[in-house]
């Protein structure tokens, strides 16, 4: 360990437990150094083992299931932190290190405010009284940016915004004022403008306290924004290490140039995105089909296969006795939206983007307005004769994860709504249009026979694709459907996408807080915000030249390390 390294992490192997017997080796042999008063970022993909070395760090793998070699060391400030003993770890845990979790929702107890669950922590480790204890939470609700923390500090998490249930972690985590600072993924699900309102805020805390901070993330373009150092890491070893600006700038390893080309670039549209195979089959450089413009956007001239009038959706709640308050989630919508092109839906949570796209499959029921598919209004239709749209107009949620009947192997999956919808003669004709689908979305044969569960992430979402296939819609609306994937993964999702458009001429509504994606793969762009929408351009001419302040603000709050440093 140098004389600089507050965290000297050493040869860490760790292994779960498979079944009665047997381990898997999760991470192999890590070894990297955090200095003191330094932002480290550990990079990878999901299964990369960063979030395993940052829980071993933390004392917080389960014991039942987990086991560290015996070789390995932890050292912080000195001591080894595999040889405390339990009490001694969770109490140098609880203070002088301290760890942020992606999920804030799972990490706050939703029953206590969180005012209670900050003096916890503070009368825990500083032993503080109650009238201390209070006063200190307040000063640290402030130092986070949570407005008038005097009342919010009495509120519930359930109450507060994604962004703010964030910023109360973030307090929790400095409330003791730790030497180290572990931030495991904090922004990914948060919108662009929030994301960099929190890494805004983790970077000046560590200047002020001058903390050390390891920074855990997927995403390249943050890593520029915020880190020191760089440490990059697939399948539980490390690939490269070093500088930010010279990992930046000169990377060696060929997954390294991966990570950073797979994300969409907001100067270059390639005809297709580079995966991780290109650079991993090859000497580490991007096939040159990549430097191929892809054009995007509209003349005026094209077909219109949906056009949206005025749509509105209000939801209601009781107030009082018998009275009830209106909530306008979408007010006065309008769009067109052309056959064999991409609207881009943008705005934060809470714009009203994902109500739209629920509200023209009718899984809302529209307040006002009309949605003419072809001329006919499918929004005032009833049941039985939106039947026949329904197979037209398709929606890829979200969470590939909850959208699948874990019941169902991937060949009922796909076979059900070609029953319903009576196509194919016999099930062993659906049958075979299922693995014909499956085999177009990359999917092996043998898919067909397995379970969902049985799938990662990205396999699960091509499955949700297939399953939107087998009714060959005409209009397919992406839901964040690639916000949940790693770079390689979205970018083979954004990929297959394009493929399939050109393909079978489908047009797609493509609802994302993730700026680059939609600028990559739409023709059109609509922003909204607070249920309106306040600018609507071709891509192009919309990230080059925002007419609208919120437009403004939310292109500016894009990440742009890998875009300046990459370029």
């Amino acid at each position: 360990m140098t004389q600089q390294s507050l965290l000297s992490v050493r040869d860490l192997r760790v292994s779960f437990k498979t079944d009665k017997h047997h381990y898997t080796e999760a991470v192999k042999g890590v070894s990297f150094e955090i200095p003191r008063n330094a932002t480290v970022a550990l990079v990878g993909e999901s299964g990369s083992g960063k979030s395993v070395s940052s829980l071993a760090t933390m004392g917080l793998l389960p014991a039942e299931t987990s086991r560290i070699d015996e070789n390995s060391r932890i050292e912080f400030n000195g001591r080894d932190l595999l040889k405390l003993s339990p009490q001694e770890r969770r109490a140098l845990c609880g203070k002088e290190i301290s760890m942020i979790f992606q999920e804030p929702m799972t990490s706050l107890n939703p029953v206590f405010t969180v005012g209670y669950q900050l003096m916890e922590v503070l009368k825990l480790h500083m032993g503080m009284t109650g009238k201390q204890a209070r006063a200190r939470a307040i000063a640290l609700l402030e130092e986070v940016g949570i407005p008038q923390p005097q009342t919010k500090i009495d509120a519930y998490p359930s109450q507060m915004s994604g962004g703010q249930q964030q910023r109360v972690m973030i307090a929790m985590a400095i409330a003791c004022e730790p030497k180290l600072l572990i931030a495991d993924e904090p922004t990914t699900a948060l919108d662009v403008t929030i994301q960099k309102q929190i890494i805004d805020l983790i970077a000046a805390l560590q200047k002020r306290h001058e903390m050390s901070v390891l920074f855990i993330t997927h995403d390249l373009a943050l890593v520029g924004e915020i880190a020191d150092h760089v440490i990059v890491m697939r399948h539980g070893v490390v690939r490269e290490a070093g500088d930010v600006k010279q990992i930046f700038e000169h990377p060696q390893d060929a997954y390294t140039k991966a990570l950073l080309r797979c994300r969409p670039s907001l100067d270059t549209r390639p005809m297709r995105l580079p995966v991780i195979d290109d650079f991993m089959k090859g000497d580490g450089e991007a096939p040159a089909i990549t430097h191929v413009e892809r054009p995007r956007g509209l003349t005026g001239h094209e077909d219109i296969v949906l056009d949206v009038r005025n749509l509105g959706k209000s939801f209601y709640t009781r107030e009082g006795l018998f009275g009830k308050k209106e909530f306008k989630a979408v007010k006065d919508v309008s769009f067109k939206l052309a056959r064999g092109k991409t609207l881009g839906v943008v705005g934060e949570s809470g714009s009203g983007k994902t109500t739209v796209g629920l509200t023209l499959l009718r899984l809302h029921q529209a307040t006002q307005g009309q949605a003419l598919f072809e001329g006919k209004d499918i929004l005032s239709m009833s049941e039985k004769e939106f039947l026949a749209y329904k197979r037209r107009i398709q929606i890829i949620f979200q969470n590939p994860y909850a959208s699948l009947n874990p019941r169902f192997t991937v060949g009922q999956i796909l076979m059900e709504p070609m029953r319903i919808h009576s196509i194919g003669a016999n099930d062993d004709e659906r049958a075979g249009i299922a693995r014909q689908l499956l085999k177009r979305v990359g999917l092996p044969e043998q898919a067909f026979y397995r379970y969902p569960h049985e799938f990662s992430g990205g396999q699960r979402q091509r499955i949700a694709i297939a399953r939107c296939l087998t009714l060959k819609p005409e209009v397919l609306v992406c839901d964040e459907s690639v916000s949940a994937l790693d770079v390689s993964v979205q970018a083979q999702v954004l990929n297959l996408l394009q493929e399939l458009q050109e393909e079978y001429g489908m047009s797609y509504i493509f609802i994302s807080h993730d700026l680059a994606v939609v600028k990559y793969i739409s023709d059109q762009v609509m922003v909204m915000n607070h249920g309106e929408v306040v600018e609507m351009a071709n891509s192009d001419e919309l990230y080059q030249d925002p007419k609208h302040p919120y437009t403004k603000t939310l292109l500016s709050a894009i990440p742009r390390g890998l875009h300046d440093l990459a370029a």
